[in-house]
């Protein structure tokens, strides 16, 4: 297997099909608007409004590059509609309540969203009389973690002690059932619906502003001139950079469209095994590619849970699609770093994107 990204192969896929895809005003739904419509598809986005005119979607003008929708996916009845009338050939669905902390907050909110919006989504694809190619979009917290060494696999147990966690490891049951009782793989030239999900590890790059996600809140500290504040400083997460699950989306949207039967089901994206950081090395890392800044290490009072070990094992992916890490963590957190930089220094979003998904594609094919 080459192992190389294409712009140009998978523009041959995706150029002028319709794909549907959710979540695209956040963060990484508005990566995936500009990277698909660099390949030419044919958008529609289905998703909450930005919640200030200074989210990414807004930035990169993305009603430009798309039919926007601006609805909830637990609306069952706007979400099957639009979908009905969009007669996709591709959905990705990205939409979530995607915050740990958030979901012991609103841990209703979180289940309806993450487990009943995935329902909606799948009733919608039960409508289509057509072939459609579907990846949704999990979490590497799927699992039922014990905090091992070992990083997990796509047959390991399923699970989570927080709402999020759990949340996502039930719209995974959700989606098992979904494909043996109405995709079956067994009766797809009936159905002709390819099912497949990905679960991405901790994602950073430019243009993230959410509360309480570490390199957000790293930045906002370096950029007022304030001292960066870290929890869980141990922890240890599977960063990567938005750019790499997203074209390891894209590249099992490809598969699935050419052997749906083989490739409809799970597939962890994240770094190579050796290359996981604690919340203080990724800090540490980011006050060095910003050129000052200081933290410090506050012990949590809250009684939140959250792991202080995760790792996925990606050696599915790196088999069987044409997909493998091409930043390690610290060319990572320097693009990232460097695009807020760029960003504050006034470089224009879509410049820096550009720039970001250029170099990638050029790393990939050394």
């Amino acid at each position: 297997m080459e192992n190389m990204v294409s712009l140009q192969r998978l523009e041959n896929t995706y150029k002028g099909k319709k794909v549907f895809l959710t979540g695209h005003t956040g963060f990484k739904g508005a990566w995936m608007l500009r990277t698909l419509s660099l390949l030419g598809a044919d958008i529609l986005g289905y998703a909450l409004e930005p919640k200030t005119s200074n989210d990414l979607f807004c930035l990169i003008e993305g009603e430009q590059l798309c039919k926007s929708v601006i609805a909830d996916v637990r609306d069952k009845k706007r979400l099957q509609s639009e979908i009905a009338a969009f007669q996709p050939d591709f959905i990705f669905h990205l939409a979530a309540q995607p915050l740990v902390r958030v979901s012991y907050e609103i841990p209703a909110e979180t289940f309806e969203v993450n487990v009943i919006g995935t329902a909606n989504v799948l009733d919608g694809v039960k409508l289509l009389q057509k072939k459609c190619s579907v990846v949704l979009i999990t979490t590497d917290k799927v699992y039922y973690n014990n905090e091992s060494l070992i990083p997990y696999r796509e047959n390991d147990r399923l699970g989570g002690h927080d709402p999020y966690s759990a949340s996502k490891a039930c719209a995974e049951m959700l989606i098992d059932s979904y494909r043996n009782c109405f995709f079956n793989t067994k009766d797809y030239d009936s159905h002709l619906k390819g099912i497949a999900v990905a679960r991405a590890g901790n994602v950073i790059g430019g243009g993230d502003w959410a509360k309480d996600r570490l390199i957000p809140d790293v930045v906002r500290s370096l950029q007022s001139d304030s001292e960066i504040v870290i929890r869980n400083q141990s922890s240890i997460r599977p960063w990567q950079h938005v750019i790499e699950p997203l074209f390891g989306y894209l590249e099992l949207g490809v598969k699935l469209l050419i052997d749906p039967i083989q490739f409809g089901q799970a597939f962890n994206f994240g770094p190579n095994k050796f290359d996981n950081l604690t919340v203080e090395e990724v800090v540490t890392e980011a006050i060095k590619y910003w050129e000052s800044g200081s933290y410090r290490i506050q012990q949590s009072i809250e009684n939140y849970h959250e792991a202080s070990l995760l790792k996925l094992d990606i050696s599915k992916a790196l088999l069987h699609l044409n997909w493998k890490p091409v930043f390690d963590s610290s060319t990572s957190i320097e693009r990232t770093i460097s695009w807020y930089k760029k960003f504050y220094s006034g470089i224009s979003v879509l410049e820096l994107m550009n720039s970001d998904i250029e170099f990638y594609l050029e790393k990939s094919n050394e």
